[in-house]
């Protein structure tokens, strides 16, 4: 669930980075992967120290 979580808010928030930097779509494109790949990576490893924390 976090993954998901990270996937999703880090596309938006790469697509609003690369929109105000007044990138074109492809850009928003990019930088909504980007981000999304990074969130979702954090959002694993927060996934791991929680599961063996318990």
């Amino acid at each position: 669930m976090i993954v998901l979580a990270g996937l999703i808010l880090g596309a938006a928030l790469g697509a609003l980075t690369a929109r105000r930097r007044g990138g074109r779509t492809a850009d928003m494109l990019q930088y909504g992967a980007g981000y999304g790949i990074a969130l979702g990576l954090l959002g694993v490893f927060a996934t791991i120290a929680i599961e063996r924390s318990f």
